[in-house]
Formats: C-alpha cells, structure tokens, sequence
C-alpha cells in the first residue's frame, strides 16, 4: 500500500527551505519510488505543503530513519516560523 507524508509549515524563508531540499536531493537523491510536491497556500502566503509520496510506509519509515533525513528536517524545522505538522496517511484510493 502506498504511503503519504503530508508536512504543512510555515515560513518566511522559502528559498532557503527550496535550497536545502535541492542539496539534499543532489547530495543522496530520492529514494527509488519517492515523489514530492511543494505548494504555497493561496491565502496564507507564508504557508507551505510538502506532500511527500512513498510506494509503502515500511520505505517512509526507513527513509525516516536515515541521519540526513533527520538532519535536514532539523535545519528545515530552524527555517520555519512554527513547526511544522505531519500527517502520515495510507493510500487508500488514487486515479489519473
């Protein structure tokens, strides 16, 4: 069953938290099956949605476990104006 992670955070330092994530994917890249969405919320300009895609929960998990996860959820969360909410989610349904 596929896994979503959907984190909502708030910042006033977007390009920093867009930079960190690029050195983290040119430094390790994705894991094999990962897919990730950033959107900016519309009416709370400062507000941001990571959805986060993975092909099991197992795979998030062992992807959670990793030490450059951590670290860059350390550096993403000093970034942040507050911190940031998780909403972990199973797959239950998808269509194109």
């Amino acid at each position: 069953m596929s896994f979503v992670q959907i984190i909502e955070y708030e910042t006033d330092r977007p390009e920093e938290i867009a930079a960190l994530g690029e050195a983290r994917m040119a430094e390790g890249g994705p894991p094999d099956g990962f897919r990730l969405t950033v959107a900016r919320d519309r009416d709370n300009p400062n507000r941001y949605v990571s959805v986060v895609s993975f092909p099991s929960y197992e795979e998030a998990m062992a992807n959670s476990a990793r030490p450059d996860t951590d670290e860059f959820a350390r550096k993403m969360a000093a970034l942040c104006t507050s911190p940031p909410r998780f909403r972990n989610l199973d797959v239950i349904r998808e269509a194109l």
